[in-house]
């Protein structure tokens, strides 16, 4: 695509699609991500809500954004995306953290949400705690046995502050931080199980009467260039409130799986006295440029946090 046509990212287009229907379409994303820019932080900022959907307490969000495996290079794009979020819906306050003692449960105890932020963990242990308590000089007097303790601890922390009654965001590859933990999974709503490669991809609201795809109705489905996600373990009892729906028709896909299961990419659900929003929207910056996304974004944290009231049980 032409550099010309990238520029003007953020403007969202709309096409016929067979039958009339109106489809929201990103302009295809770069296949090589850059680190965020003043211009494109500028027109997320614009496209951003300009106030939050419900009136509350500025909520305090901790973004935890390391990995260890594979590296999502829109990580940097979405911490800026939240800290552009709150600042202007002043909504929340948003804190960047790559320590994972920031989640020991008197730091947790500080904040009402916590934004986990494509937290990929090596394969296939798949445990980003024991990972990190292995490879970061600062751990090295432990033994084997007190890095399982600390990995451990830093789970049910997670854990325990969701079901206390605390909110969980969980965005695109997020779950694989531990995603062999029956636990932890069972939270979140799946585990990771693998996804075609990149593509353009046509997202659905599954229920438009539900309050929090406000932001999609009546613009028909949502088409840009992701990483179709597909889950397996706890998702395969689909406990939780679907919120989003992917196009498996058309999809490129060598493992020919992708229609297993209905494919949803993002839901709701609650944990204990918490709740937890699941989005894998999406891979690339370029998705944050559409107001129907930041908008949906913001709703998802609101719900997380209390503050917006919806239906979470399970259809």
């Amino acid at each position: 695509m032409a550099q010309s046509a990238l520029s003007i990212a953020s403007l969202v287009v709309f096409l016929a699609l067979p039958g009339g229907a109106l489809a929201e379409k990103i302009p295809y994303a770069q296949s090589e991500i850059v680190p965020p820019t003043p211009e494109w932080s500028a027109r997320v900022e614009a496209a951003a809500p300009a106030q939050a959907t419900v009136e509350a307490e500025k909520r305090k969000l901790l973004v935890f954004s390391l990995l260890t495996g594979y590296d999502h290079k829109v990580i940097p794009h979405v911490n800026r995306v939240l800290e552009l979020l709150g600042d202007k819906t002043g909504a929340f306050e948003a804190t960047i953290t790559v320590d994972i003692e920031d989640l020991r449960p008197e730091r947790l105890a500080e904040y009402d949400v916590l934004v986990l932020n494509n937290n990929c963990s090596i394969g296939p242990r798949r445990n980003l705690f024991l990972d990190e308590l292995e490879r970061n000089p600062r751990y090295a007097d432990l033994t084997a046995e007190q890095r399982q303790a600390r990995s451990d601890a830093l789970e049910q922390s997670l854990l325990a502050f969701v079901s206390d009654g605390k909110g969980l965001v969980a965005l695109h590859g997020a779950p694989t931080l531990l995603n062999d933990s029956e636990a932890f999974t069972g939270m979140v709503g799946g585990a990771f199980d693998y996804h075609p490669p990149n593509q353009e991809v046509t997202v659905r609201p599954v229920d438009e009467a539900h309050p929090l795809v406000a932001a999609f109705r009546g613009k028909g489905p949502f088409v840009h260039r992701d990483e179709p996600y597909c889950f397996k373990g706890a998702y395969e009892k689909l406990d939780f409130r679907p919120l989003l729906s992917m196009d498996v028709e058309g999809i490129e896909d060598p493992e020919e799986r992708v229609g297993a299961l209905p494919r949803y990419v993002a839901w709701i659900k609650p944990y204990g006295k918490g709740r937890v929003f699941y989005c894998s929207p999406s891979h690339f910056p370029e998705s944050y440029e559409s107001p129907t996304m930041l908008q949906f974004l913001l709703d998802g944290i609101q719900y997380a946090a209390g503050d917006l009231e919806c239906d979470d049980s399970t259809p």
